[in-house]
């Protein structure tokens, strides 16, 4: 006869605490591995060399060179763009523009050919009766100096302030001047402006980007932080549409990339608008044939770019575009936790995003880096 189990009162209590525990998760914890069986061909380097169009990079010495250099090769990257030839804002213009002449002589003295230079604008005094004029003359003696184009952060439209203390539009009056000048040097300008919709609407359980705004609070926006998602936007393409001359790379698919109609409507509106993908390489995944279909379409307006720079995200990037593979993670759960799907461009597409159209927007770039 077998003996009764007794367990002790605390000892109850606790295997009952521990079942609860253990059925209680956060989103963020629950990430099973996949038990899906399915063909794998992971992406380290990339078929062709390409053009990182989006980088930001400082500290440049002859060791961080050469360190990029050495990553690059790995990934196949024939040319790097730092769109943060001033830095980040920091200083007066006297000692910005002695940045980036010292950044692009380290380039050009370390890695002639493989690193390539945009400006900044200081916007410090904007709305003074003398600082177009003075923006101008800046953007002329950066591109003497080596400087291939002008890089626009998301800072304006959304706290970039004029002298009265008010938000400065992307549109302001007095840009115009800056915008024209890029087109008459023939240079590029990417521009970020605003961010995800998601980062105005409620944070509830209907947001997508419900997990990055818990991760990174200081996201969130609403209608008077500063302004709406809709009216900042609207301010970007109504720059697009004065400046019909110049050319401009609308950074992060300009938050169309979940919306290939709107972002296919955008380029027919606009020609002589670009797109970067940088940062949206997960809205591609999660849409492979309508986003085949959008590459193949609109393939002379797209421009490889990653943003920021960690070496072993680019191979996420690579299996995106030249894959088929299936239900493949993402590397950073807060932007997409969701899994991909591989595009698998045809050759002449791929080539075009990664180098082709970069060749041809961006001046100055060494074409024999890359294949015919």
């Amino acid at each position: 006869m077998k003996k009764p189990i007794h367990l002790s009162l605390s000892l109850f209590f606790s295997l009952i605490i521990f079942g609860t525990q253990a059925q209680e998760m956060g989103f963020e914890e629950y990430n099973p591995p996949s038990t899906l069986k399915v063909p794998e061909n992971p992406v380290q380097r990339a078929k062709y060399p390409f053009v990182d169009i989006h980088s930001h990079q400082g500290g440049i010495d002859q060791a961080k060179i050469e360190k990029l250099v050495s990553e690059m090769d790995e990934l196949n990257m024939g040319v790097l763009v730092n769109l943060s030839g001033r830095g980040f804002g920091r200083g007066d213009s006297n000692s910005q523009q002695e940045y980036i002449k010292s950044m692009i002589n380290e380039f050009d003295t370390h890695a002639p050919g493989r690193f390539l230079v945009f400006t900044n604008i200081n916007f410090a005094g904007i709305g003074d009766e003398n600082w177009s004029r003075i923006a101008v003359k800046e953007l002329e003696e950066d591109v003497a100096a080596g400087a291939v184009g002008l890089k626009i952060y998301k800072s304006l439209g959304l706290n970039v302030k004029d002298i009265n203390g008010n938000r400065v539009p992307v549109d302001h009056p007095d840009l115009d001047p800056v915008w024209a000048k890029a087109g008459e040097l023939g240079i590029p300008v990417i521009i970020h402006s605003a961010d995800p919709a998601q980062f105005w609407q409620p944070m509830d359980s209907l947001n997508e980007r419900w997990l990055e705004l818990k991760t990174h609070p200081n996201r969130q926006r609403s209608a008077t932080d500063p302004a709406p998602f809709e009216q900042i936007i609207a301010e970007q393409h109504h720059v697009f549409e004065k400046h019909p001359e110049t050319t401009f790379i609308n950074a992060h698919m300009g938050w169309m990339a979940n919306d290939l109609d709107a972002a296919g409507a955008h380029l027919e509106k606009f020609p002589n608008v670009n797109f970067g993908i940088g940062a949206v390489i997960a809205e591609f995944g999660r849409q492979p044939r309508r986003a085949k279909e959008f590459f193949i379409k609109y393939q002379d307006r797209l421009l490889f770019g990653k943003d920021a720079y960690n070496p072993e995200e680019f191979h996420t990037y690579f299996r995106v575009l030249e894959t088929e593979d299936e239900y493949f993670p993402y590397y950073k759960k807060y932007h997409a936790f969701w899994r991909m799907y591989g595009l698998g461009l045809p050759d002449e597409v791929l080539k075009k995003v990664y180098y082709k159209n970069a060749l041809r927007i961006v001046p100055k770039m060494d074409a024999s880096i890359f294949p015919e």
